[in-house]
């Protein structure tokens, strides 16, 4: 079988994994490839997500390299036989492939965190405010591109609103509430919406005020989705560049460590309610 010509998201964490678990077996790619009388460029494809592996294969190695981790193996067996044909797929050569790796790490995330600092949460954006967002891009995306940004944007929501959603909790900063992506009846809409979904029990939503004194997390943009263990976490960073996936240990412990400081600094749920409250009439 070809080599994936672009392995998503996930394939390349299930690719990771295994390669981790190798190196903790202290093996070389060569050795485990002889284990499954393989050769080592296809272990390399394997570890670098650029080919499949089966449930069987994955329990072999994991018995070879003596991961007596029931748990994990077992996450990574459900990563491969996992078939699910996600809505995101239809977006698949319309969009960049970062828009389908985030959607699918949404649909198998077991809890999201996530800081916004200048943006309205992508999750709670309306169509209205996230095509504003999307429109000031340069140089300006055609309406072919930008209109299946929007609806992507809007189909994420699935999480949220399926049955069971996925948690999500959410520190937004004053700034992105306060700033007018567009017209004062985008952003009054927008801050209606917000109200609407802390509505909901799943989503918390708490606010970081200007006066906030000891703030200094300008930079703490993120998403942190939960795996279905915690060594499975990913961390998700924007920057003008693309989106940035994390997963290594040091990192996804810096980083909830980050999540729990800026959601101290931040106003309780009843208060932020209030708050937005307040903001929106104001507008």
């Amino acid at each position: 079988m070809a080599p994936r010509s672009r392995p998503s998201a996930r394939q390349v964490r299930l690719g990771t994994e295994l390669r981790r678990m190798r190196e903790a077996a202290g093996l070389k790619a060569r050795e485990a490839a002889g284990l499954l009388s393989s050769t080592s460029a296809q272990m390399s494809q394997v570890e670098a997500g650029l080919a499949g592996v089966s449930e069987e294969r994955v329990r072999r190695l994991a018995a070879h390299y003596a991961c007596a981790d029931d748990a994990l193996v077992n996450a990574l067996v459900a990563m491969v036989t996992d078939r699910t044909q996600g809505w995101w797929e239809e977006f698949q050569g319309l969009l960049p492939p970062a828009f389908s790796d985030v959607a699918e790490l949404e649909h198998h995330a077991t809890f999201l965190h996530e800081v916004v600092i200048t943006h309205v949460p992508g999750l709670l954006q309306t169509p209205d405010y996230a095509r504003a967002v999307f429109g000031y891009m340069v140089p300006r995306l055609p309406e072919s591109e930008l209109t299946p940004r929007v609806r992507h944007r809007m189909n994420r929501r699935a999480v949220i609103e399926r049955d069971p959603p996925v948690p999500y909790r959410t520190v937004v900063h004053e700034a992105a509430l306060r700033i007018r992506v567009a017209d004062r009846k985008v952003m009054l809409a927008q801050l209606h919406k917000i109200l609407g979904e802390m509505e909901r029990g799943h989503v918390t939503v708490r606010v970081v005020p200007f006066d906030t004194d000891g703030f200094a997390g300008a930079s703490a943009a993120m998403m942190h989705l939960g795996g279905p263990l915690p060594r499975l976490d990913t961390v998700l960073r924007d920057s003008p560049s693309g989106t940035a996936f994390l997963d290594a240990e040091s990192q996804l412990d810096r980083f909830r460590t980050l999540f729990r400081k800026v959601e101290k600094a931040a106003l309780d749920p009843a208060q932020s309610r209030d708050f937005i409250h307040r903001l929106a009439k104001e507008l």
